[in-house]
């Protein structure tokens, strides 16, 4: 991997590992939002309106987290890698059901979807701790902050 010249204080090595990481979490990221707005487009049901809304809260809300991680690796000499073909190629996120249309069963599978990648998120608020650079693991941890936050507002419709 080619990282371009930057005066950061972060050893080559450790920076070519942290924009390996970040680029996994935006492929995800960018297949996540693609999952919101999947179910965001085709939800129907008794809640339709509410949960129509609430999706597209979601894929913008991963949308804006996917900016901040494609940012963090440029930030970091790399090249973010967030084309929706490089998404599809890499992501680590499991297919969404495309047949759904119930409102319960997009709450299912979208909370499932956020699940996996709040879990992944948290993973990664350690890794790239442990590779010394505090300000990603930052990153990592508002994101999950918010993933956590959004994982609520999705599964809490299908809880009594």
């Amino acid at each position: 991997m080619e990282l371009h010249e930057t005066k950061i204080d972060i050893a080559k090595g450790k920076r070519e590992k942290l924009v390996e990481i970040l680029n996994q979490s935006l492929a995800d990221a960018m297949d996540l939002k693609s999952q919101a707005k999947q179910a965001h487009w085709n939800v129907k049901g008794g809640n339709f309106i509410a949960l129509h809304e609430l999706f597209d809260q979601v894929a913008t809300a991963v949308e804006t987290h996917a900016d901040d991680l494609a940012e963090r690796v440029t930030t970091l000499g790399g090249t973010a890698m967030g084309t929706v073909r490089i998404a599809a190629e890499r992501s680590s996120l499991s297919q969404y059901p495309l047949e759904i249309t119930d409102g319960t069963a997009h709450v299912d599978a979208l909370s499932t979807a956020l699940a996996d990648f709040g879990k992944k998120v948290r993973k990664n608020i350690d890794a790239t701790d442990e590779l010394g650079d505090a300000d990603t693991a930052d990153l990592y941890t508002g994101i999950s902050r918010s993933i956590d936050k959004l994982l609520w507002f999705v599964e809490a419709h299908n809880q009594a």
